[in-house]
């Protein structure tokens, strides 16, 4: 197996976990956050609801941007 092939093998395997890891980690944190949800009105549950979906937009950029970058690396240092 070349080390390119290894490579995109890799970063196949790091996307379906980040995917899957995103999927587990926000439905916990944002249930979470839900039940904490001490707005009083509706400006405040509007902002409360906006940084939850800027906190889904960062762990989705880690997670499913983060992790295929890393199962490439290794894909291609391990099997390269």
């Amino acid at each position: 197996m070349t080390a390119g092939q290894a490579g995109l093998i890799g970063a196949l395997i790091g996307f379906v976990v980040g995917l899957i890891e995103y999927r587990l980690v926000m439905g916990v944190v944002v249930g979470a956050l839900r039940r904490t949800d001490s707005s009083q009105t509706q400006a405040e549950k509007d902002d409360y609801e906006r940084r939850i979906r800027l906190l889904k937009a960062a762990v989705l950029v880690v997670s499913v941007g983060g992790l295929p970058i890393v199962g490439y690396l290794i894909g291609r240092t391990l099997f390269g």
